[in-house]
């Protein structure tokens, strides 16, 4: 058995992983019922050197940038998204300076013409050492010539990275291309991921407590039907272009107040009716029963911990134990248990 103090980690553990192995699937990061909803923004730290990073634009073009420090983006709604990612800007596009007011936060950011033509000239004089285009293939990018300056520019040795940005997840692949090269993988997490698992949380677990019989469509308030639509992929389409529509007119990802205020009733609507239910506590229970037990068979027996989580916990066995345990999907845990504790059929 092990000691009060070594029970610290995994109960920890078993909370987390109790709530990924309900029937009713809700999600392992639920939020607090009594935190804000959305957690206070610290200073972010200066951005680190990444190095040289190559990736591959919406063109198909293979694009490699070495730590840039003279960008420029030829379209508003770029010029924010590198800035959410914690680069700076030499010259952007006019609509980064007038046409949804994206208050850019570089200083002296120079015009290099209208995204629809961006001046050749102008991006040149600038020196840049990255230029952030669109492919022009959809959105506002559909009325650019901007991939014809591409060769141009190449011309010139300056990279050049196309992107198309259609959609929430168009506007995440991207945020996350320049957060790989500013490296700031807490920027794509506070600015993406973040506002990504928010709108997951609520829409799945709206569809797995509906599957496990706990709601109806019809349960939900008729407020937030109003705003964000009668179903599951009304929600969705509702919840990612009012956040890509409102965040290209600021220098932040946001909802508009409207759909922000229906998803936070929501949200509070599981919480009561579902989060606290006793169909999903019950749950809860019996999920942290099989991890606790786990793990207590695996503090006895470390021995058969796999060895790569042995070697990464350098002997510290609790930790190999705890990686280990907190890594096992539902399944596996479930199906580990009844190996471990359930008795076999035995035949003479």
């Amino acid at each position: 058995m092990t000691t009060i103090s070594e029970r610290i980690v995994p109960s920890a553990v078993a909370a987390s992983l109790a709530a990924a192995m309900l029937l009713a699937g809700c999600s392992a990061a639920q939020p607090n019922a009594d935190a804000e909803a959305s957690a206070p923004q610290t200073e972010a730290p200066a951005a680190s050197q990444a190095g040289a990073v190559t990736f591959t634009d919406d063109t198909g073009a293979e694009v490699t940038v070495d730590n840039p420090q003279r960008v420029v983006a030829c379209m508003g709604s770029f010029a924010s998204i590198w800035e959410l990612a914690g680069g700076t800007l030499v010259g952007a596009s006019d609509d980064a300076f007038t046409l949804s007011d994206y208050d850019l936060k570089s200083e002296n950011v120079q015009k290099v013409g209208d995204f629809s033509n961006p001046n050749l000239e102008s991006i040149i004089a600038l020196e840049p050492d990255f230029v952030i285009m669109t492919s022009g293939s959809g959105g506002r990018g559909g009325d650019s010539s901007q991939a014809d300056l591409k060769a141009a520019l190449a011309a010139s040795n300056i990279p050049v990275a196309c992107f198309q940005v259609t959609t929430f997840a168009d506007y995440e692949r991207m945020l996350r291309t320049c957060c790989d090269i500013t490296g700031r993988d807490d920027l794509y997490e506070q600015n993406a991921q973040a506002t990504a698992d928010r709108i997951a949380y609520v829409n799945h677990d709206i569809d797995d407590a509906i599957r496990a019989g706990i709601l109806s469509e019809g349960d939900l308030p008729d407020t937030t039907h109003a705003v964000l639509g009668p179903d599951h992929s009304s929600r969705i389409q509702t919840l990612v272009m009012d956040m890509v529509e409102t965040s290209a007119a600021v220098d932040d990802i946001r909802m508009s107040d409207a759909v922000w205020n229906a998803m936070m009733e929501l949200r509070s609507f599981l919480f009561e009716r579902v989060y606290s239910a006793p169909a999903v506590t019950d749950e809860v229970a019996k999920a942290t029963h099989l991890v606790d037990d786990l793990f207590d068979y695996y503090v006895a027996h470390t021995e058969e911990v796999p060895e790569e989580y042995r070697v990464i916990a350098e002997g510290d066995d609790l930790r190999a134990v705890t990686d280990y345990v907190a890594g096992m999907t539902d399944r596996f845990a479930k199906n580990l248990f009844q190996q471990l504790f359930i008795p076999h059929s035995v035949h003479y």
